[in-house]
């Protein structure tokens, strides 16, 4: 008798060359006009496709076009798959009685559906199914809610094509980051912070995650040195005190 096969798995992929930043100063076009400038730092001839995942903020999103407009690059947009599910699965239990396994297999079906690139005719299918049920406004509320997000964010459903290239659809990357970078020291236990402090932790954060740090340290010494030294004995003379 041959023993069972061990199926092959293969390595789970790392997110490589990170670079992380934060504000709770900077308003959204700042931060994402800082994003566009590392890319462009990285990409100075716009050689390689630029991918903005995005968590569907209508703000983040009308930003970031604005930004790659002003830039003259193209950059392909893409929502977070893991939020459709969460609109998918508002939407299931219009349908389905609380943990009823149907609810699960409907979801499995939608969510398919749109990875395939038919975010509109799983929009007018949730729609459809409320109105054939004849649920009340109320109790239809999150199925209208699901079919109103598909249709507003088709343009950056398209799963296909995010597929077909490699690209993330997923912001577990981004999530992770935020939660090292932000709230395992922000959200720590008695913490208070006002706004310049917490500003300051997260850029300091941020340059020795980015492995910026030393670099940083070396400029900071030399623009002190610069203030209170150069400056002040230019060409040999000490200024007198006043």
């Amino acid at each position: 008798m041959l023993a069972p096969t061990k199926e092959k798995v293969l390595p789970v992929p790392k997110a490589k060359h990170k670079w992380l930043t934060a504000s709770v100063v900077e308003d959204a076009a700042t931060v994402v006009s800082d994003i566009f400038d590392e890319a462009q730092r990285r990409d100075p001839v716009h050689q390689r496709q630029w991918v903005a995942l995005v968590d569907g903020n209508n703000h983040q999103i009308d930003r970031i076009k604005q930004e790659a407009k002003t830039r003259k690059v193209k950059v392909a947009i893409v929502v977070d798959v893991v939020h459709v599910l969460e609109y998918l699965w508002g939407a299931a239990w219009c349908f389905h009685q609380e943990s009823d396994p149907a609810a699960e297999q409907w979801v499995h079906e939608k969510a398919l559906a749109i990875l395939e690139g038919k975010a509109g005719i799983v929009a007018a299918a949730i729609r459809r199914k409320a109105t054939l049920l004849r649920l009340p406004e109320d109790k239809r509320a999150k199925a209208d809610r699901a079919a109103d997000y598909l249709l507003n964010k088709r343009p950056y459903l398209d799963y296909p094509t995010a597929l077909q290239n490699g690209w993330p659809i997923a912001t577990g990357v981004i999530e992770g980051a935020c939660r090292h970078l932000v709230k395992d020291r922000l959200d720590i236990t008695g913490a208070r912070w006002g706004l310049q402090g917490a500003e300051a932790i997260l850029k300091l954060r941020a340059l020795i995650s980015n492995s910026d740090f030393n670099a940083y340290w070396d400029y900071h010494l030399a623009q002190e040195r610069h203030r209170h030294h150069d400056r002040r004995y230019a060409n040999g003379v000490i200024p007198r005190e006043a």
